[in-house]
């Protein structure tokens, strides 16, 4: 064996997916990412996730869980928490309490959320006061077209759903930002307080109607409300109604290598995740796949990871099993269990090379990612997975081809940013980030590498089907 033999097996390298997939590799790859576009396009927001999610399992022959009286295996069921979590499982043929292999990721993006009271009018116009929702670069949220997704309960108890911006023949929203010819000012602030959150306003509406009261221009708006959905202003405080990107998912570059969308973050890991539980038929291990809200800001509330919904489904299921819900066979089972959380990494940016340590850091195009701790600076909110969990993992990718390569997110003492992994850990349950690297990350205009979707897929089959 030559030196350079040697060195190559004894040394690690990133590999690029494309130097190592077949043809028919390359055919399914395209597939899957052409309908992952659909995908990103349908659900913009985590209801529409759920509900794009709930009919791709009512296609594969899952029934709701509430619906079954007791749980064989080879059964397929789901569960849906308030509209914005959704629980899959297959269940396998080994006993529950030997563990599950769950696959979990969130289905929230940054994006601009409506104050309870957003309306109002000022110069003429009619604009739409919003509080940004997770971590955004602010000015990047000016001068783009925004469509308008929510719900919203008038007073007489009618749900109206919303979706404004998307269709073809549909009006678009904005925030305008000010012409550089007067920006002076503006241009000699810092990055972080060029755009201020309260100058976050979407423009509305320009009409006045032709009437004696004041604000003319909000009394339209309410008028046209009022008459297409009986919606009154008070109904906007019950409203949840987010603000997103309106244009397309496309492909990137000019060969098509990349996807570029709004919200990859982590409906990139969610899609996956879905697709690969779908493909899952008589596992040994109970298979799990769960898609939580909230992550974005901290995993907190009543929809997401920090919430009982998954330890209480996870009973119903044993109950459903076994005909009892002994805490010690549910004890056993989280105990055995294990998980991919399956979340984004951050590709190196070779225009701000600066932010990353290139040789702990993950690439675009070089396979999904696997992280063995996240957090910020002395790795705070980490879970940090041992030795034997990361070596599993790691086995598991290997025998199933998956191209795969470790690494953090940027510089130590950088930044940084957590997942739900250590909430999951919290559970008692071994887990490892595992996801896809993205490209202006927190943008309303992610990038990913095909090659890398395709390989976060393939991992979570391996992952379940193999662990």
């Amino acid at each position: 064996m030559s030196d350079k033999e040697e060195f190559d097996k004894l040394s690690y390298k990133r590999r690029n997916v494309y130097e190592v997939i077949t043809d028919n590799e390359r055919a399914e790859m395209n597939a899957l990412c052409t309908d992952y576009r659909a995908f990103l396009d349908a659900a913009k927001t985590e209801r529409e996730c759920v509900e794009k999610a709930v009919e791709m399992a009512v296609n594969a022959g899952f029934k709701p869980l509430d619906s079954v009286t007791a749980l064989k295996a080879g059964d397929k069921v789901y569960a849906v928490n308030r509209g914005k979590n959704i629980l899959m499982a297959v269940i396998g043929t080994e006993d529950i309490s030997n563990g599950v292999n769950l696959c979990g990721a969130h289905i929230d993006s940054p994006r601009l959320d409506l104050k309870p009271n957003p309306l109002y009018e000022s110069d003429g116009i009619a604009l739409l006061k919003t509080h940004y929702y997770g971590g955004i670069k602010k000015y990047q949220w000016t001068a783009i077209p925004l469509a308008l997704h929510g719900v919203i309960f008038t007073r007489e108890g009618k749900k109206i759903t919303l979706n404004i911006g998307e269709a073809e023949d549909d009006p678009v929203f904005t925030i305008t930002d000010l012409l550089p010819h007067l920006a002076k000012d503006q241009m000699s602030k810092r990055m972080t307080e060029g755009v201020e959150a309260e100058n976050l306003n979407v423009l509305f509406a320009g009409e006045p109607v032709k009437s004696d009261v004041g604000d003319k221009v909000k009394f339209a708006v309410l008028k046209l409300l009022n008459t297409r959905c009986g919606i009154r202003e008070i109904d906007f405080q019950n409203a949840e109604i987010e603000i997103v990107p309106a244009f397309k998912a496309k492909n990137v570059g000019i060969d098509e290598s990349f996807i570029g969308a709004y919200g990859q973050d982590d409906r990139v890991c969610a899609y996956t995740t879905l697709r690969g539980i779908l493909n899952v038929n008589d596992p040994k291990k109970t298979a799990v796949a769960l898609l939580v809200d909230k992550e974005e800001i901290g995993s907190c509330g009543n929809t997401g990871m920090l919430s009982a919904f998954f330890p209480m489904t996870m009973a119903e299921i044993i109950e459903k099993l076994d005909g009892k819900c002994a805490m010690t066979t549910y004890n056993k089972m989280i105990n055995h269990s294990a998980c991919l959380s399956s979340d984004v990494s951050a590709a190196v940016d070779p225009s701000y090379e600066g932010a990353y340590e290139k040789n702990n850091s993950t690439y675009a195009g070089c396979g999904m990612c696997i992280m063995k701790y996240t957090g910020a600076r002395g790795k705070s909110g980490s879970s940090d997975a041992s030795a034997e969990f990361m070596y599993a993992v790691e086995k598991i990718m290997d025998d199933n081809g998956v191209v795969w390569q470790s690494g953090e997110l940027g510089k130590v003492d950088q930044g940084g940013g957590g997942t739900i992994a250590q909430y999951v850990a919290n559970l008692n349950m071994d887990v490892v980030d595992c996801g896809v690297p993205v490209l202006s990350m927190h943008a309303p205009f992610e990038v990913t590498a095909k090659t890398d979707i395709y390989m976060a897929y393939r991992s979570y089959i391996a992952f379940y089907k193999d662990r």
